[in-house]
């Protein structure tokens, strides 16, 4: 009997489910909680700004010394980083393929116009570009303080102070949060679909919930460039 060849084989699991829609959606989506759950935490550490230097320095120096003395030094912080590299590469590769499936299954012409989409829905892939641009910045901007022209190593406090002292400092954060808003407005009901948790009953609650959580933080991070312009955190 003849062995079988390569292409004789099954592909395996992960294979077959990565290249089916549902795999690449699900996917998306619980990347997308991974990142979602990150901003939560994220808003809540931004908001010890209000507090004062003090509050605000400690707590960076906490995330860095997070596990010790059983992790080393940042270990815990770089862990929760490759984590959100992976999910945003992810979340980004299974967002282009699926839209490129989309597109090569659409018909040329419809016979009837389709229903309007959300504007949510429409910008998702727009504001999808805006967020990766923007991560990009904030981290030459308060991480590797590359941008930051006023940028004090060791002072976190400060650095998001002289931030947001700049007229395109702020410009670029707010925008970036309103489109990280719309983003996750669309994106947590899609998520909750996909994993099945929604459905006709949940529906309106869902949207509400997701509504409600994308104002939420959007207003969380933009209180913190707009508490340096009023002059409550200087």
């Amino acid at each position: 009997m003849a062995l079988a060849t390569r292409t004789d084989r099954k592909p395996s699991p992960p294979r077959t489910f990565w290249g089916s829609t549902i795999g690449k959606k699900t996917v998306m989506a619980v990347s997308g909680l991974i990142m979602l759950g990150y901003l939560v935490a994220h808003v809540l550490g931004n908001l010890k700004v209000f507090f004062g230097p003090g509050e605000f320095n400690g707590y960076a120096h906490w995330l860095r010394t997070l596990g010790e003395p059983l992790l080393h030094y940042e270990w815990a912080l770089w862990g929760v980083r490759l984590l959100l590299v992976a999910a945003v590469v992810a979340h980004a590769v299974s967002a282009y393929q699926l839209s490129r499936r989309d597109i090569k299954a659409r018909p040329d012409h419809y016979v009837h116009r389709r229903k309007r989409a959300s504007y949510a829905t429409r910008t998702m892939r727009w504001g999808g570009i805006i967020v990766a641009l923007f991560i990009v910045w904030h981290l030459l901007d308060l991480t590797t303080l590359t941008v930051n022209e006023h940028a004090q190593p060791g002072h976190p406090y400060e650095n998001v102070v002289a931030t947001f002292s700049t007229w395109y400092g702020n410009v670029i954060y707010i925008v970036a949060m309103l489109a990280v808003g719309l983003h996750i407005r669309h994106g947590f009901w899609s998520a909750a679909q996909t994993l099945g948790v929604g459905n006709a009953a949940r529906d309106r609650a869902l949207k509400t919930v997701a509504g409600g959580l994308a104002l939420v933080l959007t207003a969380g991070f933009i209180a913190v460039p707009v508490g340096v312009m009023t002059g409550v955190v200087n």
